[in-house]
């Protein structure tokens, strides 16, 4: 059975399905696509399924033009499940949230898994590509794929392999970022690597599942830890009245054992403010207590009270409290030149200036309308033109998120006042606070 499922993925007979068609699940059906498998897509919105079928985007970095030309093709979307039978690979990108207890969600990844069971069959591989907790594939994927009967490393395949997609960013794509690849057996690593080996530049292959799904969240706490080592130094270089970006800028400029990283508002994104809480819960069940990486997490979750406490600094050198005060805040994405709004920090902010009485606003030139985005303020807001004339009648201007749209010359020319958290501002202008 498994040189017959890797003979299909040689010869590209193999039909490719993906269940989750997101900001990781489109990217890798394009890819496919573009070498020239045919891809089923599943999802439970509706919405999204019939958007793609017409050819239409819902993701702003990814072009309409591209879904267009894949639904002319190789590739359907469809809500219906039992159709899983129709595939020799079945890749789940689903969320993996956290729950109001910062505890792990399994949620999507049991129900989509419980969705597909029914309907696999001799001869396929299922793939994980969420992130989670290291043990989540062989207990929570192995004993379903199994109850049916079919037999792990002999009728069907288990593996995981944790995507890496990092969405507007103009350096990389699905193709040229390395794929991690971890197999319940080495048969389930053989059929993982034939899978995903004609689509990706280089893969590589670990010794387990358990060893993918830590490696993934080494990558992601790396970078929590870090940007809440910069944040720390960000507060102590402003007591201290030195520019924490040119020291950075500084910094880098030494060849070895230096990588730069940038403070901001706080984190966001669908994995770094996320990810460390899975290893943390995860560790205490072998009585590890994770302080390193708690502690930065404290550090970054506290950022937002910083950049409020600054604003609140700023207005008052104006004579003017946080309350009944104009507030705009630039960029509610959280990352620049993106439309992903997921954990933004910015919300954060705007949610906190709001419960202290500012009125507020927002521009942002990736997100037009404000979304409903549970357990937040919901703001009934449009993005705000920038304008010399708009800008000029806020009390403050507060940059969250620097997108390269934005013209900053203009915002620094006409802004009453400004709290910088990205440094894109020059810090010797007297209208400039830096957060």
């Amino acid at each position: 059975m498994k040189n017959i499922t890797i003979q299909k993925f040689a010869d590209k007979t193999a039909k490719i399905g993906i269940v989750g068609l997101g900001y990781v699940g489109l990217p890798l059906m394009l890819r496919y696509v573009d070498i020239g498998y045919q891809v089923l897509g599943f999802d439970i919105d509706k919405t999204k399924v019939d958007k793609l079928n017409k050819g239409e985007t819902y993701i702003e970095h990814i072009p309409a033009e591209k879904i267009a030309a894949a639904s002319n093709s190789l590739f359907e979307a469809t809500t219906d499940f039992s159709r899983i039978g129709e595939v020799e690979a079945v890749i789940l990108c689903v969320p993996t949230p956290l729950n109001k207890y910062r505890e792990p969600d399994m949620s999507f990844v049991i129900d989509t898994t419980d969705a597909v069971k029914p309907y696999l069959r001799a001869g396929q591989v299922l793939s994980l590509e969420s992130t989670t907790y290291p043990g989540t594939t062989e207990e929570e994927l192995l004993p379903r794929v199994e109850e049916g009967g079919l037999k792990v490393g002999k009728d069907v395949f288990l593996v995981y392999s944790p995507e890496r997609e990092d969405p507007g960013n103009p350096n990389f794509e699905t193709r040229t970022i390395p794929k991690v690849i971890g197999g319940h057996t080495p048969a389930c690593l053989e059929v993982g690597i034939a899978l995903y080996q004609p689509a990706i530049d280089k893969v590589v292959p670990v010794s387990s599942t358990k060893a993918a799904e830590l490696t993934k969240l080494l990558e992601n706490i790396h970078r929590a830890v870090n940007i809440g080592l910069v944040n720390e130094m960000k507060i102590v270089a402003d007591k201290m009245d030195v520019d924490i970006h040119e020291v950075i800028a500084a910094a880098a400029t030494k060849p070895f054992g230096f990588v730069a990283y940038y403070p901001g508002p706080g984190l966001g994104g669908h994995c770094i403010p996320i990810d460390p809480f899975y290893l943390t819960w995860k560790a205490r069940e072998y009585g590890v207590n994770t302080r390193f990486i708690e502690l930065a997490g404290e550090v970054n979750s506290h950022m937002p009270d910083y950049v409020i406490s600054k604003v609140g600094l700023a207005l008052n050198e104006h004579n003017r409290s946080i309350k009944d005060s104009k507030i705009l805040v630039l960029g509610i994405a959280y990352k620049k030149n993106v439309d992903d709004m997921r954990e933004s920090p910015s919300v954060e902010v705007m949610d906190r200036l709001h419960k202290l009485g500012a009125n507020i606003s927002y521009s942002d030139p990736h997100v037009l309308e404000f979304p409903y985005i549970p357990g937040h303020h919901y703001f009934d807001l449009k993005s705000e033109p920038l304008t010399p004339e708009t800008v000029a009648k806020y009390d403050c201007v507060v940059l969250t998120t620097d997108h390269d749209k934005f013209d900053y010359d203009m915002i620094a020319e006409h802004a009453k006042l400004i709290v910088d958290t990205r440094g894109k501002f020059p810090a010797k202008n007297p209208k400039v606070v830096k957060a």
